[in-house]
């Protein structure tokens, strides 16, 4: 008996290892290998250029990044999202006074200051501001269900938790992130249920304090933004010079691209910002609309299959937080791929998995990981 528990034993072993290896959504990782392989070919272009200066050491730190940022995809995948969702509180705590320490001992560059120096890492607390309130937002309106959607008292506790560092990342100045902050907050609420009278009277709002927000709230840098986006040609040489650039860049790509390494706007250093917000710029000069079609239908893909595991979801904590992950990619590959083709003005948002950038790549990786981690569990009992 003793001989044959083992075995047993030996044998419920094996069935479990293989139980935890069948609930991996490897098509859902294939995905996402594959855009990482996208973004390191055209990192390597846009830093390895055959006229421009090599930058070797941001291709090797991509990929470092990329590394570790694979290491908490299958770590938190292995968690149970439920433990991340009992320390939302704590990991707001955290983040937020991260965000608050910008403002007295952060490392200013480009005339923001958003990041923190750890010596070997700069950490942009805003970046994981994203993901942990996805997590606060899933936690509270997990416990929520108004019929009808909910109203102005069931809203007010979720939008104050947004509207601090929303706040806060905007005063950095960093309308960008804070935008892609109320962005995500927006698409968890929209899921959940708001009610109509609601979502209108906010429409309202928005279009009177509009040009309260262009007088007293922009700062003149971000007004000309603006200004150029509608009119580039205002100011070719000053604040129209990237958005020029890089939709010559896209254009000249045509159907299939100037090859590997052989794009004139980002080899002769004409476009800037090539190696992170722009990066989808080289990819469309080098490997025309044929690569840049290929791209975004990968992203298309990764949406639907976030789509198909919140609704096998095993509950709807686990449901918002694919939402809002998914919601976190939408936002950013939709900004960051207006701007760099001209409908949309220019603004510090990356494109996930293919710009350079410690602090996205983690934050990515991870809020993938949430993703896969509720995957994981679709069919644990």
């Amino acid at each position: 008996m003793r001989l044959g528990g083992e075995l047993l034993g030996g044998g419920g072993l094996q069935i479990e290892e293989r139980n935890l290896l069948s609930r991996l959504d490897f098509n859902f990782a294939f995905v996402i290998f594959a855009l990482n392989v996208i973004g390191l070919i055209n990192l390597y272009s846009a830093t390895h250029g055959l006229f421009s200066k090599d930058r070797m050491d941001l291709f090797w730190m991509q990929l470092a990044w990329l590394s570790l940022g694979w290491s908490v995809y299958l770590a938190i995948t292995l968690i149970d999202y439920k433990i991340f969702l009992r320390g939302a509180y704590i990991l707001y705590g955290l983040n937020l006074a991260a965000l608050v320490a910008v403002e007295f001992v952060g490392k200013t560059s480009y005339g923001a200051t958003r990041w923190l120096d750890l010596g070997f890492f700069r950490y942009q607390p805003s970046e994981t501001m994203k993901l942990v309130t996805v997590l606060v937002l899933a936690r509270i309106l997990s416990r929520r269900d108004k019929i009808g959607g909910m109203g102005v008292r069931e809203l007010i506790w979720p939008l104050t938790l947004a509207g601090i560092p929303f706040i806060v990342t905007a005063k950095q100045p960093d309308l960008g992130t804070a935008g892609m902050l109320m962005a995500i907050t927006a698409s968890i609420l929209v899921f959940v249920g708001v009610k109509r009278s609601i979502l209108i009277f906010l429409a309202i709002v928005a279009l009177l304090a509009a040009p309260i927000v262009w007088n007293f709230g922009l700062m003149e840098y971000q007004k000309n933004r603006v200004l150029t986006f509608m009119s580039p040609g205002r100011d070719p040489r000053g604040t129209g010079y990237n958005s020029i650039q890089s939709k010559i860049a896209v254009g000249s790509g045509k159907v299939f691209g100037k090859g590997f390494q052989k794009g004139t706007q980002s080899q002769l250093e004409f476009l800037p910002e090539r190696h992170t917000d722009f990066i989808f710029s080289v990819l469309s000069e080098e490997h025309g609309f044929i690569g840049s079609a290929m791209t975004l239908g990968l992203f298309i893909i990764l949406y639907l299959m976030c789509i198909r595991i919140a609704i096998n979801a095993r509950e709807k904590a686990g449901a918002l937080i694919v939402v809002g992950a998914l919601s976190y990619m939408f936002w950013h590959v939709f900004v960051n791929m207006g701007m760099v083709i001209g409908i949309l003005p220019i603004v510090g948002v990356p494109l996930p998995l293919l710009s350079y950038g410690g602090s996205s790549m983690l934050s990515t990786m991870t809020g993938l990981g949430l993703v896969s981690s509720v995957a994981y569990r679709r069919y644990l009992f």
